[in-house]
């Protein structure tokens, strides 16, 4: 597992959200969803999980995939992901943001705002008045979009 738990934070910010963006680049093409990409790195700064879109069925958002394997505490964790966690969902009974606020997850850190194009990006406002934590780093948002540049 990785660890950037020493050194200056935002460095590593920008390593785990690269890496959820390189991990978008590994889902299935769809031309109903966005690829995705999400890591999830404990309160020590070491990795915990990761996931992508669509990594074992059709309807898995990135987040989603990454929390479902988790086996730890996620108290005090982070999220990474490609895209702002969703916060409407067609396919499932909870979107991903609501899902990261049950985890106990302190903080998500993401590149992209969810354009309007499948569901509103309401996934920022449902994770801030929960009391978590955002950090958006808008300087990765074109490498989050590349995976998804046939829908734009």
């Amino acid at each position: 597992m990785d660890d950037l738990a020493a050194g200056d934070p935002a460095t590593g910010d920008r390593h785990w959200l690269e890496l959820a963006c390189d991990l978008a680049g590994l889902c299935p093409p769809s031309r109903t969803a966005f690829s995705v990409g999400a890591v999830i790195v404990g309160a020590d700064g070491r990795e915990v999980a990761r996931g992508f879109s669509r990594e074992d069925d059709p309807h898995d958002h990135a987040e989603e995939a990454a929390l479902a394997k988790t086996t730890v505490d996620l108290t005090g964790a982070t999220v990474y992901s490609s895209l702002e966690p969703c916060g409407h969902r067609a396919s499932r009974p909870r979107p991903c943001a609501e899902l990261i606020v049950a985890s106990g997850a302190r903080r998500v850190v993401f590149a992209w705002r969810e354009p309007v194009l499948f569901a509103e990006g309401t996934g920022a406002e449902i994770l801030a008045a929960a009391g978590i934590e955002l950090t958006e780093i808008p300087c990765l948002a074109d490498r989050a979009r590349e995976p998804n540049k046939h829908l734009l």
